[in-house]
């Protein structure tokens, strides 16, 4: 019988539980951020050039999984050195639209509206923790540090991200956009690389009750976002591989 080496059954150990903690992403449950040269100030236009290389993905259904077609909601994603780039196509019927906004304080329960939503983790081994940001039609925000061992967390609402966002409104199509610039400092310690991937989910609440829909990417199989073991993946692309 072949007799292994402790320092190979260690070294077989540590790769196996690298292997547990950071599958290879689905596909199907993959978004790929295209990369770019530079930063620039946010545009909410998907068919600028800073955006029209991006492959999207579509919240095209509820958190069961279940076909909303009439809301289907386009994503796309850019990366660079410095931030993460989101920009959201919403189609509506029936916009819900909190009143008096304020676009330059922090809007706490801005999920009580029409909003867009993203959750980024960068912790695989932990997938309890991760952040929270908020966009609405009307460019109010808000950015939350989520832990779910710490239940009704009121602190979390007091972290900030620095991130920065762009909102317009085109009525006579019915659709919004909602665009997010994510410093990547704020969801992860290490500095961004072609290949490198992170969890994301990515969500959206639109129109008003009894008609209100929570619209998720990849399906949460419960009533709430706050389902990590159903996100997806986020994959930082190579430059000039996104078209």
């Amino acid at each position: 019988m072949r007799r292994l080496h402790l320092p190979f059954i260690l070294a077989s150990v540590i790769v196996t539980a690298h292997a547990q903690t950071t599958p290879a992403p689905s596909p199907d449950s993959t978004i790929i951020a295209a990369a770019a040269s530079k930063d620039i100030d946010l545009n909410t236009d998907p068919k600028s050039p800073f955006w029209k290389n991006a492959k999207p993905v579509f919240i095209a259904g509820d958190t069961m999984g279940k076909p909303v077609p009439s809301n289907r909601t386009e994503v796309r994603a850019v990366w660079t050195k410095e931030n993460l780039y989101l920009l959201y196509t919403a189609p509506y019927d029936e916009l819900n639209l909190k009143p008096s906004p304020d676009t330059v304080n922090e809007t706490n329960r801005l999920w009580n509206w029409d909003v867009v939503e993203t959750f980024i983790g960068s912790e695989f081994d932990n997938i309890k923790r991760y952040k929270e940001f908020e966009v609405s039609p009307q460019a109010e925000w808000v950015d939350l540090d989520i832990d779910l061992d710490k239940k009704g967390n009121r602190d979390a609402i007091k972290w900030n991200s620095g991130f920065k966002v762009a909102a317009r409104i085109d009525k006579d199509k019915k659709i919004w956009y909602g665009a997010m610039k994510i410093p990547f400092a704020s969801i992860d310690t290490r500095p961004p690389v072609a290949g490198q991937t992170l969890r994301m989910g990515l969500f959206r609440c639109a129109g008003t009750t009894p008609n209100r829909l929570i619209l998720s990417w990849q399906p949460t199989m419960t009533n709430t976002f706050h389902s990590p073991e159903h996100f997806g993946t986020l994959l930082l692309g190579a430059p000039g591989k996104n078209k």
